[in-house]
């Protein structure tokens, strides 16, 4: 899987900035790509991510890459499992959540938008926008932002700074394995904090 495709789609997600993140894989008919997950997944695990995949047609797949930890803690907001709850979650730990969360991408015949929870969004937008995406938008970045307007803009800005400084140093010769970000106090080398006094995200 090429390393631009993630650091295009996942940036904030590998600098321990943002819970999660999905990205589109094209596959031939019949191609398996469980393989090069299993390997991505070998190559993140100790920096505390996983990545699996969401929904596969004959055309595509859709991976989602994630920080456990990040993502216990974001679903466990209440606003958080009354969204869930509505669709019908039953929310005894994350990974079950997971695994409805795909379920839902198989077998529902729209888009299960209560996704964005799972990328870190606000409880707050995501429920706005699962009521009516159409109104009371305030500024749109990687998510429709419906209630707090300066706080979405200075992420949305964290973001698209992060995904930069991440295609330049990709463009030097530095790995994916080098740019991820160890969240879950395992020690070694933290990237993106080294790169922070130079390349502010802020």
């Amino acid at each position: 899987m090429p390393e631009q495709v993630l650091i295009d789609h996942c940036s904030p997600t590998l600098a321990g900035l943002k819970t999660g993140s999905m990205f589109p894989v094209k596959v031939e008919p019949g191609q398996d790509i469980r393989d090069e997950l299993r390997q991505l997944n070998r190559q993140l695990r100790d920096k505390g991510l996983c990545v699996v995949m969401l929904r596969r047609t004959d055309k595509d797949a859709l991976v989602y890459i994630y920080r456990p930890d990040h993502l216990e803690r974001d679903l466990g907001s209440p606003e958080a499992r009354r969204i869930l709850e509505s669709k019908g979650y039953c929310c005894g730990s994350t990974g079950n959540c997971l695994v409805q969360l795909i379920r839902h991408m198989e077998e529902d015949a729209e888009f299960p938008h209560e996704v964005g929870l799972f990328l870190g969004y606000p409880p707050e937008d995501v429920r706005s926008f699962m009521e009516d995406s159409r109104r009371g938008v305030k500024c749109t970045g990687c998510w429709k932002a419906y209630g707090n307007e300066e706080e979405a803009e200075k992420t949305f800005s964290k973001f698209r700074k992060c995904t930069a400084l991440y295609r330049r140093e990709l463009s030097r010769g530095k790995s994916l394995a080098q740019l991820a970000v160890r969240t879950r106090n395992c020690g070694g080398r933290d990237y993106y904090n080294e790169k922070k006094g130079k390349n502010s995200y802020e």
